[in-house]
């Protein structure tokens, strides 16, 4: 039985998102998908390498800050009822 681990350094888990990133030519919902499962990745590194806390943390900042781009576009493309 194969298990999954989730990354405990911040390399591992900038490895981690390089393997799992979408095509470019995703839809958007699984971009929003992708980069809020970064952000709970890196925010549990932040834990884990006490050595790159602070790195860490700023990549939780910026995945949520693109998750939340990437929603708002999504919110944009919705047709508006009248």
């Amino acid at each position: 039985m194969a298990t999954t681990t989730e990354p405990t350094t911040l390399q591992a888990a900038h490895n981690a998102a390089t393997e799992r990133r979408p095509p470019s030519n995703a839809n958007l919902t699984a971009w929003v998908t992708f980069h809020q499962s970064n952000a709970r990745m890196y925010r549990a590194v932040a834990d884990a390498d006490r050595w790159h806390h602070h790195e860490a943390m700023y990549w939780v900042g910026y995945e949520e800050r693109k998750a939340g781009e990437v929603s708002a576009r999504i919110q944009a493309e919705k047709p508006r009822a009248e």
